[in-house]
């Protein structure tokens, strides 16, 4: 919980990767334009002090055009740059990888140290910045991430979603992690344990509150039908994202964490979400707008009604670093 006097921080992460990653097409073709609205981000996060951390993905750090506008951002020190590994996109990758839509920890433990390595030292080279946030494609992170993310120099890792459940997919499921920040075990992220690793989850729970112990039952079942069938009842999942969750699910959501006096809100949205199509979320102009408008009546709740402060994920680590 957060410390007496401390406001809490507002951490915004942006998974910065190619348009419309849902799609085969869009995997096939990793087109950048997205990268060109990222100035008009940054512009509305300047406008409420936060300095957004933008998790970037192999091809966004080695496209001219898309990395010539993250090395801009960067050297104006108004923001973080981060990695977000895309196993399909992120050398060497296999065949299978690209046609599977591939999770990170699905990997052999040998290629994804390769991939992270390959992509931890590309974002150095290419923007100027050696990352130390990671946040695993597809949210495929386990612990077997971690021992390579400690020896890359990785500091925080913010994959882990309390409600985040794809193994019918094969993927993974976060059911009972917990919302505030921790130490994850290598055997089992979910728990705090042993790792230097800093894990900053994302912020996501049921509306109304359950205790953990049922919001864990909750996260576990599949969204289709058991959570539709139980959100016609009233109860439903909540993230801090715009376009998971309607703007005022997000603004109680986040006015009942202050009230707990949790250390962080962390937001999270794709950069693609950003260009009309360049998602499944904001398929034309107008859901941009609407989008964009929903994260500044967030932003605004946050920082002047909540109090909350702009943080990079590297700036709330070492401010929780020193205050531990």
């Amino acid at each position: 919980m957060r410390s007496a006097g401390v406001p809490p921080a507002v951490l915004v992460g942006i998974d910065t990767e190619a348009d419309d990653q849902w799609s085969a097409e869009g995997r096939r073709r990793l087109g950048v334009r997205n990268a060109l609205r990222l100035p008009a981000l940054q512009a509305l996060c300047d406008g409420f002090g936060i300095r957004p951390s933008y998790l970037v993905t192999h091809e966004m750090a080695a496209r001219k055009e898309s990395a010539d506008v993250l090395r801009g951002l960067a050297r104006e020190g108004r923001c973080e740059i981060g990695a977000h590994l895309h196993p399909w996109t992120s050398p060497p990758f296999r065949p299978e990888d690209v046609a599977g839509h591939t999770y990170p920890h699905n990997l052999p433990v040998e290629l994804l140290d390769r991939q992270l390595t390959d992509l931890a030292a590309l974002i150095t080279q290419e923007l100027g910045v050696r990352p130390t946030t990671y946040r695993a494609g597809r949210n495929g992170f386990d612990g077997g991430s971690l021992p390579i993310l400690e020896r890359l120099g990785f500091t925080v890792d913010t994959s882990v979603d309390p409600l985040f459940n794809e193994r019918r997919k094969g993927g993974m499921a976060f059911a009972g992690a917990p919302l505030v920040p921790y130490h994850p075990d290598y055997g089992d992220v979910r728990r705090p344990g042993a790792s230097k690793i800093l894990e900053v989850p994302i912020s996501a729970a049921t509306s109304p509150a359950l205790p953990k112990a049922a919001e864990a039952l909750y996260a576990r079942l599949r969204p289709i039908p058991w959570r539709g069938a139980l959100r016609r009842l009233g109860l439903k999942a909540v993230w801090l994202r715009p376009s998971y969750a309607a703007l005022p699910d997000m603004v109680a959501f986040a006015s009942r964490l202050a009230r707990a006096r949790v250390p962080c809100f962390n937001i999270i949205f794709h950069s693609s979400e950003l260009l009309p199509g360049g998602s499944p979320y904001t398929p034309d102009e107008a859901s941009v707008s609407r989008f964009l408008e929903d994260l500044t009546r967030l932003f605004e709740h946050l920082t002047t009604r909540l109090g909350a402060v702009g943080r990079t994920y590297g700036q709330f680590r070492a401010e929780w670093d020193a205050r531990a």
